[in-house]
């Protein structure tokens, strides 16, 4: 969908990554629409390097001029706006939820970038990386074992926050994945990844280039 109408949030995005896929979660989840740029990570937008000189996605610049430039914080800011089923609350009351995000945005994306990406590393086994990888799989399956999401019966921000890196690891070797014996993880991916949700904020869209129509990225609304 084209949109003339910039009074509206810019979201600098990139389809595939997991950060922009967290944010997009977020945003599509609050209902927060606004003009979408997909980029092309190799070709840069000087627009998005001005906004933020970082130069990584996702960025999102607010209708007063304000960037925020961490998926995290975007995710945080959407919800603030709106978080109809309560998204927010296992993050900010419970410790060990904060502590299992840091744990996917740190050591296990460690992992994950070495074992699928081992020719960016210098003496790099990516069999090493899976198996340090596992580890934190092993550890998200226990908790998977007696509930439907990571903090309850109930999808949280700590499930679409990790998600996405889970889908990027699984997708190196998915017969490996699935071959193993984590089930309770293998459900819990499937039924995100075959969501509404996901399925919506997956689509794919056109390169942003500057001068051309832009491309309204419209967030369902839940009441």
């Amino acid at each position: 969908m084209t949109c003339k109408n910039h009074d509206l949030p810019i979201l600098y995005s990139f389809r595939r990554c997991p950060y922009a896929m967290r944010a997009r979660m977020a945003l599509y989840y609050s209902g927060q629409s606004c003009v979408l740029r997909e980029v092309i990570l190799r070709n840069k937008p000087p627009e998005m390097i001005e906004a933020s000189p970082k130069g990584t996605v996702p960025v999102l610049i607010l209708k007063n001029g304000s960037v925020i430039e961490q998926s995290l914080e975007i995710m945080y800011w959407a919800l603030e706006q709106h978080d109809p089923e309560d998204w927010l609350t296992p993050f900010k009351d419970d410790n060990s939820a904060q502590n299992l995000v840091s744990e996917n945005d740190g050591p296990f994306k460690n992992s994950l970038d070495r074992y699928k990406y081992p020719n960016r590393y210098q003496n790099c086994d990516p069999l090493y990386y899976r198996s340090t990888g596992e580890e934190f799989l092993v550890k998200i399956n226990e908790r998977l074992m007696n509930t439907k999401y990571l903090f309850g019966d109930s999808f949280s921000f700590v499930d679409a926050a990790i998600s996405p890196f889970i889908r990027q690891f699984a997708n190196k070797d998915p017969e490996w994945f699935y071959g193993n014996e984590l089930s309770a993880t293998h459900r819990w991916l499937t039924s995100i990844l075959e969501s509404d949700i996901f399925l919506n904020i997956m689509k794919k869209y056109a390169v942003w280039e500057n001068g051309k129509e832009e491309t309204l990225f419209s967030f369902q609304s839940k009441s």
